[in-house]
């Protein structure tokens, strides 16, 4: 289940160990404006600007495996996890094993599909914004997994067109 997205490295190999707020005061210019173009399992990024590319790996944003989804596949079969779907995520301060723990919902938040991974989500305040990015499936076509766009509040992205 191993892709390399356009320009390069895997998301695997992203790293983006810095918050978005702070890539940005790195000197990074304007405001993040992306669209999604549809793939075979999902959405590439592009600069809304140039149309160029985005890497997956771009200091501007963050693209995380979901973690725990093994525990929710029932929740994750809804349509409201599908790619291109906005997501909402919810900070837990009060939870017991983590602390910083980010749970990841549909829009709404009546259904969790698992977290954001623990070595990112101490970076993630709760306000920036969530698209389900990539979908997985086994063999008999269940959504098993997700890629997921974390962006900054204040960052432009088109919605899917249908």
């Amino acid at each position: 289940m191993s892709w390399t997205p356009p320009g390069g490295s895997s998301p695997s190999e992203a790293g983006n160990d810095a918050r978005p707020e702070d890539r940005a005061a790195q000197g990074v210019p304007g405001r993040l404006r992306l669209w999604l173009e549809r793939g075979e399992s999902g959405y590439w990024l592009r600069d809304a600007a140039t149309g160029d590319a985005v890497r997956w790996s771009d200091e501007r944003l963050r693209v995380v495996k979901l973690a725990g989804s093994s525990y929710r596949l029932g929740e994750l079969q809804d349509d409201a996890f599908a790619p291109g779907q906005r997501l909402a995520l919810v900070p837990e301060p009060e939870n017991e094993h983590d602390p910083n723990a980010v749970a990841v919902f549909d829009a709404d938040r009546r259904l969790q599909a698992g977290y954001v991974p623990a070595e990112v989500a101490g970076d993630v305040r709760g306000d920036e914004q969530a698209i389900s990015l990539w979908e997985f499936r086994d063999d008999e076509g269940r959504r098993i997994g997700l890629r997921v766009l974390i962006a900054p509040h204040d960052a432009w992205i088109q919605e899917p067109r249908g």
